[in-house]
């Protein structure tokens, strides 16, 4: 495996975002990548648009990026009251890296991050990754109901 390169973004990941750098601080068209990823390797996130995701981007508590050279192979953001509750959202790597370690690397390097590391439950959502999500520690609840309330003003 190449070299891999996990970049712990500051609050709101302004270089990621505003300026679209990558590794080394070196701009590589992020935003653009992570579009890309977001759009070709998952049915949950299609159709966002580069705005969007600078907003989502902006308003997460944490933001985690992999890179192999300048290539944007992975990607994991997490929202926080830093206390009671956070939840991971948006967790992607490119399918040629899945089953090598990174996923796991991705949200082992999410939860630990100053806003999650301490919170009483972390939850995520997810449609067919289960079991990879048991590896990771967490656990399937089914003693509570995902309720969903859809905004009719978007």
């Amino acid at each position: 495996m190449k070299q891999i390169i996990l970049i712990k973004h500051l609050n709101g990941a302004p270089g990621l975002r505003l300026f679209g750098l990558g590794p080394k601080c070196i701009p590589v068209n992020a935003i653009d990548q992570l579009k890309n990823l977001l759009e070709n390797q998952s049915f949950w996130a299609k159709g966002r648009t580069k705005t969007e995701i600078k907003k989502m981007i902006k308003n997460s508590s944490c933001v985690i990026t992999l890179w192999q050279k300048n290539r944007l192979i992975g990607f994991g953001r997490a929202t926080s009251d830093c206390i009671y509750r956070a939840v991971l959202w948006d967790i992607v790597i490119v399918k040629d890296q899945q089953n090598s370690g990174l996923g796991r690397l991705l949200v082992n390097s999410l939860i630990s991050t100053k806003s999650i590391r301490e919170v009483e439950k972390i939850y995520l959502m997810t449609t067919n990754s289960q079991e990879f999500y048991k590896t990771c520690q967490f656990e399937e609840i089914k003693t509570q109901s995902l309720l969903i309330y859809k905004n009719i003003n978007n």
